[in-house]
């Protein structure tokens, strides 16, 4: 199976995400355009766009982008709630067919400012509820014609998606990538995605999570071709580890500078707090995992970071990879100087992986 490795776009309304270089125009059209276009030219297949009230709309971006790169695939975080599954799905259709299946999609359910835009939600096994239906719903929508479903979330009446999504062998549509850890979470996945990404947790870690994953595509039966897994993790590299290591602690000393300033009202998620648990058990976890900076305020994919020359952090990467990764979703910051190093250095030594 070949692998598949992606970027991270920031479009954030606030300059200096994770360390960012706060360049004027951080998130204009030109700044964007320029990091979706190194991406093509230095190895990359695309970039998640992530997504939540108080960024930029997602979708609107990835499309600007989509329309301005060739080969770039626009991994678009959405959230249920947000779309309704028949707009959703004709907009995403409408959008592989005009860039000839390139689009990718990042299904969320965490937590967000839902009142802001009109949602609400009940308890998580209500949330992930509605997930399903979703995904379940939208797939029917990409799939079928004058679909008809009452669900207790959702609800389409004779309805035909006009424009189809691009079909390829082993693609009947977008794929459909999703996280999450809770029990509700996982047996969404389960059943629904395509590829459940995991934040950077050790290899024991992924590897119970995928075990427990592959138990309950049986349990639950699957009808779908098997759940594929990725890894979204930040990479810090650099030419040699020495060099690796004394810039990652510079780093970490920078944040802790700053801990006072942390948003931490989102870490209750089961995943983000199995990530914070970690530096229980050590500064650093298998060879090179680095989890101080969650104990100074690094959230999501910036709370543990694999660090290291690149030889050190494709290492590492190929024991994910042999556990049954597949796709792989890095980033660093500043974002555009690590496009080009990371997918020039280290890109390099994983084509031959597996």
């Amino acid at each position: 199976m070949s692998l598949e490795f992606l970027w991270y776009v920031p479009n954030q309304v606030d300059p200096g995400h994770r360390g960012d270089d706060a360049v004027d125009g951080h998130n204009s059209l030109e700044r964007l355009t320029e990091l979706a276009r190194l991406t093509e030219d230095h190895g990359w297949g695309g970039a998640l766009i992530g997504t939540g009230w108080g960024r930029p709309d997602t979708f609107t971006v990835a499309t600007a982008l989509a329309a301005r790169t060739t080969t770039f695939q626009p991994l678009i975080a959405i959230r249920p709630g947000y779309w309704r599954p028949a707009h959703f799905a004709s907009a995403a259709s409408t959008l592989d067919q005009l860039t000839n299946g390139r689009v990718l999609i990042n299904i969320v359910s965490g937590q967000d400012n839902l009142a802001a835009y009109g949602d609400s939600e009940g308890d998580q096994p209500q949330r992930y509820a509605r997930t399903k239906e979703f995904l379940q719903l939208v797939r029917r929508l990409w799939t079928d014609e004058e679909v008809t479903f009452a669900g207790e979330y959702f609800s389409v009446t004779g309805s035909t998606v006009a424009t189809r999504p691009v079909v390829r062998e082993g693609r009947p549509h977008p794929r459909l990538y999703f996280g999450g850890a809770s029990d509700a979470a996982q047996r969404v996945a389960a059943t629904e995605a395509d590829v459940q990404l995991f934040w950077g947790e050790p290899l024991d870690g992924i590897a119970e999570r995928i075990s427990k994953l592959r138990e309950l595509e049986n349990e639950l039966g699957r009808e779908h071709p098997r759940l594929e897994f990725g890894l979204r993790i930040t990479t810090l590299v650099r030419d040699t580890t020495e060099e690796a290591w004394a810039d990652a602690e510079a780093k970490v000393a920078k944040m802790a500078e700053a801990q006072g300033s942390k948003d931490r009202r989102w870490f209750k998620a089961v995943g983000q707090q199995r990530l914070l648990d970690l530096a229980e058990r050590g500064e650093v976890l298998d060879d090179n995992l680095y989890t101080a900076p969650g104990k100074y305020g690094g959230g999501g994919a910036g709370t543990t970071w694999l660090v290291g020359s690149a030889e050190d952090v494709a290492k590492s990467l190929r024991k994910y990879h042999d556990l049954g990764i597949t796709h792989f979703v890095l980033s660093d910051t500043p974002y555009r100087e690590e496009i080009v190093r990371i997918g020039d250095q280290l890109l390099p030594l994983l084509s031959t992986t597996g």
